[in-house]
């Protein structure tokens, strides 16, 4: 009961963030897609993990049948098997420019109609699909190669490309590939942006048993930057989890290491408090010492090859600032 208790209470804290993201600045995100990947997301670690889908799908209070038809509902069209309804749509409007709504419909009509509806807003959503609505009928085209390139250098002023190297920081190396299913998008819109940030040398192509593949040595986001706060965002989030993951997979048994685990210290100050200044500036003082200890280990490690396995150490500090009581 602990434990589902817990999950609850992540979930909740997690669908806070979201929301808060979906809203940031006076943005609308689209949503309409998350219920199905966090469903597909879990389905897949569950696997990836070894769980059998007969307890997978008792685990989501499914039948096996009916689990497997929803994995596959969700995994691949009903008129076209074996693609994704996603993909199988966007290539029905390439291929038929300014189609209808109806005539969508009428094409993927063995689909559910409220997943067509929804595929067809988060493609419009994500730019990739326009519509026209000076006529009566709603039309559909899809997003010509000029109009999409403006749209990746758009995002790439607001921290898109800062976000692609924090995916490949982290999780890398990595081909084109898995970062375009991390950015969830075609994997060509990422080969401008990607070259782009190998000529500046921020990451590096390599081949991993004969795949090419990208990696990062390094991942700052300056202090008070305008841009790239996307990144610091899952970057942070990436640490957390990561730290957590490695106490929930220890031995409980065992005794506490200084290698993996977290501490959180709250600390209650008030103005006129003799410690209230020195409270204040921990953060920058541990900021200050961390950045000096990276900086030194990375011009060290300019000097001496990198083995090919190595230990890598996530230290994440960060504090939070809130008003208690009342007057």
């Amino acid at each position: 009961m602990s434990v589902e208790f817990l999950i609850h209470a992540i979930v909740h804290q997690t669908t806070i963030l979201i929301a808060q993201l979906a809203t940031q600045g006076g943005s609308r995100a689209p949503l309409a897609q998350v219920a199905t990947q966090v469903f597909l997301d879990l389905a897949r670690e569950l696997d990836r993990q070894g769980v059998s889908r007969k307890v997978s799908a008792d685990m989501f209070g499914l039948g096996l049948r009916t689990y497997r038809r929803k994995i596959q509902r969700m995994t691949e069209s009903s008129t076209e098997r074996g693609r994704s309804l996603w993909e199988v749509v966007l290539e029905f409007i390439t291929n038929n420019p300014g189609v209808s709504r109806h005539d969508v419909l009428v094409r993927f009509s063995l689909d559910d109609e409220a997943q067509v509806r929804a595929v067809l807003r988060d493609l419009c959503d994500s730019q990739l699909v326009l519509q026209n609505e000076q006529s009566r009928k709603v039309s559909y085209r899809t997003a010509s190669q000029e109009e999409l390139l403006a749209l990746r250098n758009t995002q790439a002023t607001e921290g898109y490309e800062d976000l692609l190297v924090a995916f490949i920081y982290r999780d890398g190396p990595l081909s084109l590939e898995q970062i375009a299913r991390q950015a969830q998008c075609e994997a060509q819109l990422l080969e401008a942006p990607l070259a782009r940030l190998a000529s500046s040398g921020r990451i590096r192509r390599t081949t991993l048993e004969g795949v090419d593949c990208y990696e990062a040595h390094s991942l700052v986001i300056p202090l008070g930057a305008p841009v790239g706060w996307e990144a610091a965002v899952f970057d942070h989030f990436k640490a957390v989890v990561k730290t957590i993951l490695g106490r929930v997979n220890k031995d409980t048994k065992s005794p506490a290491d200084e290698a993996t685990g977290g501490s959180t210290y709250t600390i209650d100050i008030w103005r006129g408090h003799p410690l209230e200044p020195e409270v204040s500036n921990t953060l920058r003082q541990i900021r200050a010492t961390l950045s000096d200890l990276r900086k030194r280990v990375a011009e060290h490690n300019e000097l001496e090859a990198r083995p090919r396995r190595y230990s890598r150490v996530v230290i994440y500090a960060g504090q939070s600032l809130s008003v208690e009581g009342h007057e």
